[in-house]
């Protein structure tokens, strides 16, 4: 497949309108009836890459998935990463800030959960969140809003010296979060995922979606840059976010070191 990165990619300070990128597109991922084949290839080259990441040991890749709810973050892990080994892949969600995280500065625990040299670490939620929900909601003053996109940059270029870091958000229509939280209510196996809060941030679906224009335009970097992933097909979205992966772990082209010992020089008794 050809690299799908420069037609998902925001590029660096461009002006994003949501309204103007179809949830439904399917355009650059090829058919449907194609893609079950091509992701089960694509996970198989991540985890090929994963393993030389792994022993290599020079560089980290940190992915982090933003949406709205029901935009697919979990089933984006579950998909692409299922042939993955778990010994070098770390997913870590980011919930409502406990009261130690609380009594540090907002990054604080973010930097704790980055993933070390040799491993894939994925963040559901990150530290987007806080000028997300921070901005919607009213969490903290607009100054400081303000402040924050300019640390999350000064951040994510700070480690990105071992760390390369991949920003997906999965964007979805209104239309299709309220058929996939339809489904979570008339289906009592999926009760356990709805959450009634979820019905108060659908109510500021505007706000939200204004939010996120403003966190894809200020902090899409050379470094760090946003793909913006059209989610309402499950499997495009999967086949997108996969090859995005592979490409970006091809770039770091892990090798296995070298050894420095000679494999005849010893006898397996």
């Amino acid at each position: 497949m050809h690299d799908l990165r420069k037609h998902f990619v925001v590029k660096p300070g461009s002006h994003v309108r949501l309204d103007r990128i179809d949830p439904a597109d399917t355009t650059h991922v090829g058919s449907k009836d194609d893609a079950h084949g091509r992701l089960v290839k694509e996970a198989r080259h991540i985890d090929d890459l994963q393993d030389r990441l792994y022993a290599e040991q020079s560089h980290a890749l940190l992915i982090i998935l933003q949406g709205m709810d029901t935009s697919g973050k979990d089933g984006t892990i579950r998909a692409v990463f299922n042939a993955t080994g778990p010994v070098g892949v770390v997913v870590t969600a980011f919930a409502k800030p406990s009261p130690e995280e609380l009594a540090h500065d907002f990054l604080w625990r973010i930097h704790r959960a980055c993933p070390r040299r040799g491993t894939i670490g994925i963040f559901n939620r990150s530290q987007y969140e806080d000028v997300l929900v921070g901005r919607v909601r009213n969490l903290a003053p607009p100054e400081v809003i303000e402040h924050r996109f300019d640390q999350i940059n000064a951040f994510e270029d700070l480690i990105a010296s071992s760390t390369k870091v991949l920003k997906f958000m999965l964007h979805i229509s209104r239309e299709e979060q309220a058929e996939r939280l339809q489904a979570r209510l008339d289906n009592p196996e999926k009760h356990w995922k709805f959450d009634p809060g979820d019905l108060e941030d659908r109510a500021l679906w505007d706000e939200y979606q204004h939010a996120y224009e403003t966190v894809l335009s200020r902090c899409s970097t050379a470094t760090a840059p946003w793909y913006v992933i059209p989610s309402d097909k499950k499997w495009a979205r999967n086949v997108a976010v996969a090859a995005i992966v592979r490409a970006t772990l091809e770039d770091l082209n892990p090798t296995f070191p070298k050894r420095d010992w000679d494999p005849k020089a010893y006898r397996i008794t």
